[in-house]
This record gives C-alpha cells, sequence and structure tokens, in this order.
C-alpha cells in the first residue's frame, strides 16, 4: 500500500475537521443540519453555507486522489451534500402552494419558510411567528444548485423537480421590489419586524437567476426540457437596483456587513468594481474591530446592554448599542475568500493571521470559529469611552457552522488544493471583468410597399415584412404569452368552461417546463417583457422569430398617439440596452415603420421619425453605437435563445366559438394585465391555443403581400387590438384567409376601412371659433319641463355639432350625470356613452389633440400599461412618492408596491377625482420611471417625488413663461404632446436653468399651444424669454377676468369639461426690466417642489440634533432622539427629515427653512455643549424676514416691492434673493441665526464670524 503524501495527510486532517464539526450533524433521513445541540430546526441558509466545505473537500479529494480510497471518499462526501440539498429542495417541495401565492401576492404571509425540521422537512413555526421572507436564503439555495450541478452533481432527479426549480425562480425573479427580513432575519434594524429592500437579497437573487438560467438541471444527460430559464430584464432590474442602494444596504441600515456576500464570493452579484471596493471599504472602516466586524451599526444582538425577555428593541434604546456591538468572525472567512478570488496573497495572509488568533483550540487539534465576540458586561463603560479597547469573550454558538465551514474552505483555496474555478464552475468570479462595448443592431422593418417607397425616396432602405421571410416578426406580448406558456394561472373569479374533448392542459409530448397541474404550480404570471427580453432571437420549433420592442405596442395608453414620444423611447431603450447588455452576441432591435408614422397627408415620413432613423444610420444614438441593416445579416452576430419548451404539436378543438372573444372595447377589458395580476387567456384554452396560434404562424410559407388583402386585413387587425383575444386569433386568421404579418403594430393602427363613428366628425377640422359658434347655442343645456336636463336633447344636438371640445363636453355631461354604459340610441340601440367617447378619442388622436385624449382617456380609465411597474422601479429606488396636493391628508404617500387597480383608485382619491389630475400623475409617474431607469443621477439626495406639487410647478412654469393665467397655464399644461411633458418635467429634473416659450409652429384647431424648451446658457440668462418673467398683477387678474364668462355660463348649465382648477398656481410678482427677475424664485420653488437638497445636507442636520432638543418647523418637531435610534447617512434618518420639511405646503418657503438650518448645521462644528432647547427654524426666517424688510425699507425700496406673502409673512423680494452678497439670503439668514442663539454661544455671536 502507498505511504500517503503530506497533501493526502493534509486533506486527511480537513476530512476530520469537517466531519467533527459538519458531518456527524447531519440527519441521518434528510440530510438537514440542525442549528446546533439543543436546536432542532435546521435553517436553510445556514444548511448551503454549511456544506459548501464538504461539497469543497469532495472536488479536492477528487483531484489529488492518492488511491482508490480517496476516489470512494470523494464520493461519500458528494453524496452527502446531495442529500442536504435534496432535503431542503423537499421542505420547499411541501410548501409550494406558498411558491404559488407569493408569485402575485409577495405577502410575508405567503413567504417559504425559512427553517424547517431537521427530522422531517416539515414547518417548525407558523407563517407569522418568524420572519420567514428571506430572499436571499431561497437564492443562495438555488445559486449552489446551480454551481453543484455545474461541476456534475446530479441534485435534480425529476421532470416535476425541475419544474419546481423554475417555479423557485419565478418566486425569486422580482427580488428588487420585494421588501423581506434580510440575512439577520429581523427587517428594519429596531427589531419590529418591519421588512425592507436589503440589498444582500438583490445581490443573491440576481446571482441565481444569472447562474440557472438555460442551464440543464439533469446535467449533461438531460434534454431540453430539463432546461430552465430566466429573464435578462428581471436580472437587470435588480442589477440597476443594486448599483443605486450600495454601499447602502437597506433604508435602516447604512451598511451591513454581510453585503460581503453579494460584492465577492460566493455571489459576486455587482459589476462595478468602483462600487465593489466602495463598499468593501465602507464595511472596513465602519464596521471591523480587533475579533471581526460588526453585523451593522448599532446592532444589539447579544450584546449586554440587550433585554434578552424581548424580541424588539425600543427607537431610542439603539444608542445604547453603539460602540459595543458584537464582533463575528465570520466576516474575516468572507474577506479571506475575496483576497483569494481578486488574487490579493497579502490580503489573505492578512485576515488568516487575524483569524488565527482568535480561534479557539480544542484538545484534539481542532480550531473552532466562534459565533460572536461580546463585551464583557463590566467593561462596558470603558468600551464606550474608549472604544475597540477592552478583552472580548467569545458567546454563542461555537462552532457557527456557517462560519466553520467557510473557514475550512478558505483553507482548501489557499493551500492549493482547489483552485478558485474548481469552486466557481460558473465564472461568477469574472463578472467586473470590463466587457467591450456594446453595438445595438438595429433593422428597421416597413409596414407596407408604400412606406418602403417613401423611405426610399429619403434614402433608407428597408424591407417590410413580408421580405423577411422566414423570419417570423411578433409584439412582445406575443413574447410574454409565450414566456407565460411555462405556465399561465386560472382567471379567477369565474370559473372556466369545462373544455371541449380534446384540448389538452399540456400539449402531449411538450415539456412543461414551470407549469405543474399535478404539483398546483402554474408557472410564470403573464409579466410584459422588457428590451432586453426583445433584443434577441428566438428559435421556437425551429422557426425564426425577432419580437420588436415593448414601446411599439402599447395598447391602451396615449404615449404611442405621439411619434416624438416613440423615437424617444427608442433613443431611451437604446441607451438602456448599451449599458446593460452582459448576454454573449449582439442585442438587435426590430422597428417598424406604421402608417401613424406618416405626415398627415401620407405623403411623407414624421420629420421626428426620419431625423431619428437619419441618426440611426450614421451609426451613433442615445450614446451607443449602431449598426443599421437587414434581420438576416445579423443572425450570425445576434444573440440567440432556444425555447425548447414549446417543442411538441398539441391537438385541439378548431371548433371553439368565438362568440366570447368578440367584444372589440379596450376599455372592458376589466382584468389587471399588470405584473403579478391574471391574464384575460382562460385556462382551459391557453396552452392549446397558443400552441394553435404557433402553428398556424409556422403554418403559411410565404406571407402575401399586404395590399392583397383588402378589407379583410383592417378587420382582422381590428380583431387583434388586445392580448386578450389572441385565443381566437388562429380560428379568425383562417376564416379570413390572411396571414397575420401586421399583427406587430400596435391598436391605434387596427382601424377598420369603414367608417364606424357614429359622430359627426368633420375630416378636416374646421377652425375651433366656427365649430364652437355653430354647436353651442346661446341657450346652453337643453333643459326639460321641470328645469332638469334634457338628455334626449342633448344627444340630438350631439349629432348635430362638429365641434369635438362641443362633443366631447356633452360626453361629459353623460358621462358624469348617466355613466358610462348609458345607451344615447343614437344610432338604433346599443350606441353606449362608452363607444361614443372611443370614436371620440379616435378622431382626438388623429388630431394629437393632446388635451381631449388625456381627458377621453380619464374617463374610460384606459388601463395605464407601466403604472405599476413605474410605481415599483421608483420605490426600489428608495424613492418614496405621493400623489395629490399638499398637505396631507389630500396628499398620499406610496411607500410599498401596491396592486394596479389599488394604485389607480389611490390616484383618482387624492386627484378629488378631477380627471385631468389623475391622467397626468400617471403620465408622470410613468416619465420618472423612465428617466430613474437611464439617469438615476438626476435624483440624488431627492427621497421622496412629490408628483402634486411637480405637476403644479409645471403649471407655473407655463403661466410665468407664457405670460398667462393659471388657468390658462393648466389648459396649456393639458394641451401639451407626451414628448413635450417629458421634456418639460426632464429640465425640471435637471436642476440647469431653461426657458419655455410659445412655439412659431401654426396651431391646429383645438390643439393647445404650442411651446418649446431649451436650455440658457451665460448668454441665455438675460434673454427675453428666460423663464423667469412674469405678468404684471393688473394682467393676471384681467385675464382671470376674462375667463369669468365661462365660468358663468358653466353656472347656467353649459357644462365644460374639468379643467385642472385644484391647481393653485401662484400668482407672478411684477415684471422688472433686469430679466433675470424671478429667477431664484423659481429656483427655490423647483427645489422645494423635487424636495432637492444641498449635499450631505442631511448628515449636517443630524449632527445639529445632537446639539439641541430638536427643530420645530412650521409646529412639526424633529426630535434630537431621532439619532438615538437613526445613525447619520441611513435613508431612513433623510425620509424621516424629509416628511417633516414636506409638512409645508409651499415649496419655495420650504426651501428658505432649508437654507436656514443650513446655517444652524455650521454650528455642529462650535465647540459646544448645547445650542438650546427646541430650535424654531421658522422664527429664525421670520427674524432674517424682518431684517432684509428694515434694510430694503432704509433703502427706499416702495412697499409694492416689498409685498409679503400672505401666508406666511416673507417678502416676496427676499424669496427672490440671490443666497450669496450684501443682500443676500444666507446673508440675512446667517445674522438672525446669530441672534437667536447667542445666548448660547461663548462670547456672544462672535463665533458665527
Amino acid at each position: 500500500m502507498r505511504s500517503r503524501s503530506n497533501s493526502g495527510v493534509k486533506l486527511d486532517n480537513y476530512a476530520r475537521m469537517v466531519q467533527q464539526t459538519i458531518l456527524r450533524h447531519q440527519d441521518p433521513v434528510t440530510g438537514l443540519l440542525p442549528g446546533g445541540a439543543d436546536e432542532p430546526h435546521s435553517w436553510v441558509r445556514d444548511n448551503v453555507y454549511c456544506v459548501l466545505s464538504v461539497w469543497a473537500l469532495s472536488l479536492a479529494y477528487r483531484k489529488n486522489a492518492d488511491r482508490d480510497e480517496d476516489k470512494a471518499k470523494a464520493y461519500e462526501l458528494e453524496q452527502s451534500v446531495v442529500k442536504l440539498m435534496r432535503g431542503v429542495l423537499q421542505g420547499i417541495m411541501r410548501q409550494l402552494d406558498k411558491v404559488e401565492k407569493f408569485k402575485y401576492s409577495r405577502s410575508t404571509s405567503d413567504a417559504l419558510h425559512a427553517k424547517y425540521n431537521t427530522g422531517t422537512c416539515a414547518p417548525v413555526v407558523g407563517d407569522d411567528e418568524w420572519g420567514h421572507l428571506q430572499v436571499d436564503a431561497t437564492s443562495l439555495f438555488l445559486l449552489f444548485l446551480a454551481q453543484m450541478t455545474a461541476s456534475g452533481l446530479h441534485i435534480v432527479y425529476t421532470q416535476d423537480e425541475v419544474d419546481v426549480v423554475q417555479n423557485l425562480m419565478f418566486y425569486i425573479e422580482a427580488a428588487y421590489k420585494v421588501a423581506d427580513y434580510g440575512m439577520w432575519e429581523r427587517g428594519d434594524k429596531t427589531n419590529q419586524g418591519i421588512t425592507e429592500i436589503n440589498a444582500s437579497s438583490i445581490g443573491m437573487a440576481k446571482a441565481a437567476l444569472e447562474a440557472l438560467d438555460d442551464l440543464n438541471l439533469f446535467g449533461a444527460k438531460g434534454g431540453p426540457g430539463s432546461v430552465v430559464h430566466a429573464l435578462a430584464d428581471d436580472i437587470q432590474h435588480c442589477q440597476s437596483i443594486l448599483t443605486s442602494m450600495l454601499p447602502k444596504a437597506s433604508m435602516s441600515k447604512e451598511v451591513d456587513a454581510g453585503v460581503l456576500a453579494i460584492i465577492s464570493y460566493p455571489a459576486f452579484a455587482v459589476d462595478d468594481i468602483s462600487i465593489v471596493n466602495a463598499t468593501k471599504e465602507e464595511i472596513i472602516s465602519k464596521l471591523q474591530g480587533r475579533y471581526g466586524c460588526c453585523r451593522f451599526l448599532r446592532d444589539g444582538h447579544k450584546t449586554p446592554k440587550e433585554d434578552p425577555n424581548r424580541l424588539y428593541y425600543e427607537s431610542a434604546e439603539l444608542k445604547l448599542f453603539e460602540n459595543i456591538e458584537c464582533e463575528w468572525p465570520l466576516f474575516w472567512t468572507y474577506l479571506i475568500l475575496d483576497g483569494i478570488f481578486i488574487n490579493s496573497p497579502e490580503q489573505v495572509q492578512e485576515y488568516q493571521e487575524a483569524l488565527e488568533g482568535i480561534l479557539i483550540k480544542q484538545k484534539d487539534g481542532v480550531r473552532l470559529l466562534p459565533e460572536l465576540y461580546s463585551v464583557p458586561p463590566d467593561k462596558v463603560e470603558e468600551e464606550y469611552r474608549s472604544p475597540h479597547s477592552v478583552e472580548r469573550v467569545p458567546l454563542g454558538k461555537c462552532p457557527l457552522k456557517w462560519g466553520q465551514s467557510l473557514y475550512i474552505l478558505g483553507n482548501l483555496l489557499s493551500d492549493g488544493f482547489l483552485a478558485p474555478g474548481e469552486i466557481d464552475p460558473l465564472n461568477r468570479r469574472f463578472s467586473t471583468i470590463p466587457k467591450p462595448d456594446v453595438v445595438v443592431q438595429v433593422s428597421i422593418l416597413a409596414e407596407s410597399e408604400e412606406i418602403k417607397e417613401l423611405l426610399l425616396k429619403d434614402g433608407v432602405a428597408v424591407e417590410t415584412v413580408a421580405d423577411i421571410h422566414p423570419i417570423h416578426v411578433q409584439p412582445s406580448r406575443v413574447l410574454s404569452h409565450i414566456y407565460a406558456r411555462l405556465g399561465n394561472p386560472p382567471a379567477p373569479p369565474r370559473a372556466p368552461p369545462p373544455a371541449p374533448p380534446g384540448v389538452f392542459l399540456t400539449p402531449p409530448g411538450s415539456p412543461p417546463s414551470g407549469r405543474n397541474p399535478r404539483l398546483g404550480l402554474t408557472g410564470r404570471p403573464y409579466r410584459r417583457i422588457g428590451v432586453l427580453g426583445t433584443s434577441k432571437f428566438y428559435t421556437i420549433r425551429n422557426t425564426i422569430f425577432s419580437f420588436t420592442p415593448q414601446l411599439i405596442d402599447h395598447q391602451q395608453f396615449y404615449l404611442a398617439l405621439d411619434n416624438k414620444m416613440i423615437v424617444e423611447m427608442l433613443r431611451t431603450e437604446i441607451a438602456y440596452l448599451a449599458s446593460r447588455w452582459r448576454m454573449t452576441g449582439r442585442p438587435t432591435v426590430t422597428f417598424p415603420i406604421s402608417q401613424t408614422m406618416l405626415t398627415e397627408d401620407h405623403s411623407s415620413l414624421d420629420p421626428a421619425v426620419l431625423a431619428t432613423l437619419r441618426k440611426l444610420q450614421d451609426g451613433y444614438y442615445g450614446g451607443a453605437r449602431i449598426q443599421t441593416g437587414k434581420l438576416s445579416e445579423f443572425l450570425t452576430t445576434s444573440c440567440f435563445a432556444n425555447l425548447s419548451f414549446l417543442d411538441g404539436k398539441g391537438s385541439g378543438s378548431n371548433s371553439r366559438h368565438d362568440k366570447d372573444y368578440d367584444d372589440d372595447d379596450d376599455e372592458e377589458e376589466e382584468e389587471g394585465d399588470g405584473e403579478g395580476y391574471v391574464h384575460e387567456l382562460r385556462n382551459d384554452d391557453e396552452a392549446d391555443d397558443l400552441a394553435q396560434y404557433l402553428d398556424h404562424l409556422l403554418a403559411h410559407a410565404t406571407p402575401k403581400k399586404p395590399g392583397q388583402q383588402g378589407g379583410g386585413r383592417g378587420r382582422f387587425k381590428a380583431a387583434a387590438t388586445k392580448t386578450r383575444e389572441m385565443v381566437s386569433l388562429m380560428h379568425k386568421a383562417q376564416q379570413l384567409d390572411v396571414h397575420s404579418v401586421n399583427m406587430y403594430l400596435s391598436s391605434k393602427l387596427f382601424r377598420s376601412p369603414q367608417p364606424s363613428l357614429n359622430l359627426n366628425l368633420l375630416d378636416s377640422p374646421a377652425p375651433e371659433s366656427q365649430t364652437r359658434q355653430a354647436a353651442s347655442p346661446q341657450s346652453g343645456v337643453p333643459r326639460g319641463p321641470g328645469g332638469g336636463v334634457d338628455y334626449g336633447a342633448l344627444v340630438r344636438l350631439l349629432n348635430d355639432t362638429q365641434s369635438l371640445q362641443d362633443q366631447a363636453d356633452i360626453l361629459y355631461i353623460l358621462f358624469k350625470d348617466k355613466g358610462v354604459d348609458w345607451d344615447t340610441q343614437l344610432r338604433g340601440k346599443g350606441c353606449t356613452v362608452r363607444s361614443l367617447l372611443s370614436d371620440l378619442y379616435k378622431k382626438a388622436g388623429e388630431l394629437k389633440h393632446w388635451s381631449l385624449i388625456r381627458m377621453i382617456s380619464g374617463m374610460l380609465r384606459k388601463k395605464v400599461e407601466e403604472l405599476d411597474s413605474a410605481c415599483s422601479d421608483l420605490l426600489a429606488h428608495q424613492k418614496h412618492l405621493t400623489v395629490g396636493l399638499p398637505p396631507e391628508p389630500r396628499e398620499k404617500t406610496i411607500t410599498a408596491p401596491i396592486p394596479p387597480d389599488q394604485l389607480a383608485a389611490l390616484i383618482d382619491e387624492a386627484s378629488d377625482n378631477n380627471i385631468s389630475v389623475a391622467v397626468l400623475t400617471k403620465e408622470i409617474m410613468v416619465y420618472l420611471a423612465m428617466s430613474i431607469r437611464t439617469q438615476p443621477s438626476l435624483f440624488s439626495e431627492m427621497f421622496r417625488l412629490r408628483i402634486g406639487l411637480i405637476i403644479q410647478v409645471m403649471a407655473t412654469e407655463l403661466a410665468q413663461s407664457l405670460n398667462c393665467s393659471g388657468e390658462e397655464a393648466t389648459e396649456s399644461l393639458m394641451s401639451l404632446s407626451p414628448s413635450e411633458l417629458k421634456n418639460l418635467l426632464h429640465h425640471i429634473l435637471s436642476g440647469k436653468e431653461f426657458g419655455v416659450q410659445r412655439s412659431v409652429r401654426e396651431l391646429d384647431a383645438g390643439v393647445g399651444p404650442a411651446i418649446s424648451i431649451h436650455h440658457l446658457g451665460n448668454v441665455g440668462a438675460t434673454k427675453s424669454e428666460r423663464a423667469g418673467i412674469s405678468k404684471l398683477k393688473s394682467d393676471m387678474k384681467m385675464s382671470v377676468r376674462s375667463h369669468s364668462v365661462d365660468v358663468e355660463a358653466f353656472e347656467s348649465g353649459r357644462h365644460r369639461l374639468p379643467s385642472i382648477d385644484a391647481l393653485d398656481v401662484p400668482e407672478c410678482s411684477p415684471v422688472a426690466k433686469d430679466t433675470r427677475h424671478g429667477q431664484w424664485l423659481r429656483r427655490r420653488r423647483l427645489d422645494g417642489a423635487l424636495n432637492r437638497v444641498p449635499v450631505g445636507f442631511y448628515q449636517k442636520v443630524w449632527r445639529i440634533l445632537q446639539k439641541c432638543h430638536g427643530l420645530s418647523i412650521e409646529g412639526f418637531v424633529l426630535p434630537s432622539s431621532t439619532t438615538r435610534e437613526m445613525t447619520p447617512r441611513e435613508i431612513k434618518f433623510s425620509v424621516h427629515v424629509e416628511t417633516v420639511l414636506n409638512r409645508v405646503p409651499q415649496p419655495e418657503y420650504r426651501q428658505l427653512l432649508v437654507e436656514a438650518i443650513l446655517v444652524l448645521t455650521m454650528l455642529a462644528d462650535v465647540d459646544v455643549p448645547s445650542i438650546g432647547s427646541i430650535i424654531h427654524v421658522e422664527k429664525i426666517v421670520q427674524l432674517a424676514n424682518d431684517m432684509f424688510h428694515k434694510d430694503q425699507r432704509d433703502l427706499g425700496a416702495e412697499e409694492q416691492v416689498l409685498e409679503r406673502d400672505p401666508s406666511t409673512g416673507v417678502c416676496r423680494l427676499l424669496y427672490d434673493s440671490a443666497p450669496s452678497g450684501r443682500f443676500g439670503s444666507m446673508t440675512y439668514l446667517t445674522k438672525a441665526v446669530a441672534a437667536y442663539v447667542q445666548d448660547f454661544l461663548p462670547g456672544g455671536a462672535c463665533a458665527v464670524q
């Protein structure tokens, strides 16, 4: 027998350590590891980390086998790993009902349990008795399931288990917007059971999704049915949120050592090396001590000051834990592994030596890693006075098996038994290596031969949809259906009808991949697919599909009616693609040019679209490198995905009737189409009909040219307007004998050739003044004998009038008084208010009459398809939202994602049921989400986005810039096109100076004033169109008077569409010759509305609170006790301060208070123990205002110039003063602060100087 080599002896020593500290505790039945000797519970996270050393040891034995016994030992260790991983899987499979519910509810009560019974895999505590929702634990299990499978272990045995893993991926895919309890099981650090979004959970989920995507769970022996799929857009959402959060760990933790697991081994979830280094530096500088790292600042766990008799902490007692937090050696094991993976021997040596000094050595020579080191109770005061000075004692479990396992793993790697790549077979460690620049491939497609010829005239060569055969182009919603084919939930509340003979739930021979009726799993919820998902080619049943981006596919929201908005969204999407693309192959965007992208006379392309096409051809657009060409040319360079789960044919009944699906009114889709909501396809139909639909697409050898289809095509397209009707598409296509080449167009294009309008709509609009006269008789609203409204006469008047505005007014009266489903019987039975509004909406869409489009969209309650995801995106970036105008309770705050229908209802309530405000609120929420995705820096130092105030500020900007009244400005705001509104919002967010002026282009009848927005540089600061110019008050009063005619007409019975009368547009001060007048007032108003504060403001507030009893702002006190709970850089503290400041309704006054607090914070550096009890900030502002007023009076200023704001008593001129200079606001505020606090300062007020 061969003698044992040195390495063999060393390995045997590690095997002994693993056996004694980990494997001897493994349950023989389930394979799980208990928490401790007296703890029969098995935690998922601890179990997975514990088994890492066993897995690593098996790999080391296999690699360094001296003799056959070593190979046998390697196999035995591998089987222990498989048994444990399968034990965890068994525990999860007993709770599949929770997985299914959680995909839709994301509720803590529907979460998988965090721990199971060691002997039975059964739950051990109730749903509400523990912080079970820990996305990072489930994600860690999935990450190592992928890594171990890639290393050759067989953990998943059956197709049922493949479906379970696929559904677990759906369970974690929305981690970026799920508030959970985090890896310390306590959520918010007060330990009161408050969930929060945790960077550690998002990072682990991102890593798990990336690792599992396109992995075959049966390993080399598996077929296409055992491959699991993740969506690139979910992964990148996680990436975006991580990037915006780090180095902060959550709302209540400004730094958390647990984040080491995601910036380094095992997750390697962060791509940006600078963020990785900054986060690591933050952890080491703030949390590291002599015995390891604290978990987070003010962590009371097992400290001498913690009360062991209660689970939660009082908010103010967290200060007691400062500087005596327990130190965990566990985190040094992460830093050793990090040093190995970044190839830093110095870091490895430093932490190995530090660790050796604090390990506890047993009699048999085995070194154990204790759970934590705590300050002895008798040394607490000493440690408070001099942190990191006293000797600490080990407490808790010894060893902490999770830490012991990582310690052994680090030793196996540093001793050379394993290379880093062997425990990271999926190469996650290369995530921070810089990627080459992405080239975005763009293929432009023409809807018809006519458009192709028009484009050719302009020098743009394109193909039609028919030319690209055999590649099929489909809208993104078809891809959503295909992915929902991984599963589609039954639609509550109505029970599905029984399936006809021959319709199978799953086509025979087709791998269900995620959808498993036997286990009660429905697979992936129907959700929209983002641009990363649509920028790949898909192979489905050996046919290549390309999908158009979702921006082309707006079915109900009116954004897609604005060509400028479409190209702006295209620019945003291409910029996002270029920065986020991480897949093999280039992204390919298919951009269709449709009839609505032509000018009104259909003689040429819309100038905005043409300019975009030219820029694309130049090779640079939206900050990205572009390659334009034919789809067929891109096949060799593009990214491909093979959706094998759709292989196989289903036999189905072709005799299905269409009557359930023939209702063509978009607005009657009641079910939620948003994330987490049941899609409209019936459960019994879906599998069968989607299969038939794909069969139908693939059955046609060559598409017909669009010109040959005649009227049938129009009817077919009208049938295709809604995703709900995909079920019946195949049958309709067969009946009409057409091919759905044009199905990729959005619903605005699906117009029937015959005029379907029941209203007298003009083809070419007459001037609004003429039509208004003809249509509005002096008598106003017709009255019946009893004095009530004569609705019959009103309907006849509706039939006679040709003015869109008057028709809208009449329909608004009917909508308000009779409801949307009232039958007008205008042209026979069934002509409801809803159908008339729909017709008017189409006509207003053709004419680009934006105020009417918005108003009718609100009346018809058209769904804003992006709304719930926009809200979730903003919340995930740690931004709270408020809707409605201040003050509370009218202004509603949104701090957690809510379902789409509840969100829409909340917006309606906050808008006082004013349709215009509600519609604008939804639109602006969508634009804010677009901006935060691509330019998160615009939102720095803002923690609450107040959408009502933003709308108010927009109207104020227009009132001042266009020299008009508040009511006119409000109408102008409603009349802006979506692209102009987004442009205005972007300029307001950017913080740069800009001007707004009336555009020179001719106005269409009934369309509001066209405006242009432009940046102002140094030169522009003195031009007459500067946005700060305002109108004389007398003019304002005159314009208000001129509007009183309309008001009287309304009171006498002439109803008008509701305007945003709720907007309180501030009156403007008199105009001055110096056109910079109003500049600082405007700046303060914008910053106040956006909650924008100077960098470092909140940290300074924290420091000043430590020197006084609190700050009082308009009667609301920010007490100094907040600093006992919260740390200076905590997001929670910033939000708390912001909440108090937001009690001030006027944005410009709020900003003056911010300036006053900023001056106060200078005193934080003055060497005095206290500067008073409660400081009344508004008194300081009033003091400064009085000094300013007196100085101006002494200099001979007229009373008219020194007019005060009636609500606050502050001089309007002070609002408009620059901060610096002799008469600057900061000069007076500094004097006021000095006067206010001089009694508390040494040597009087001189200290301030």
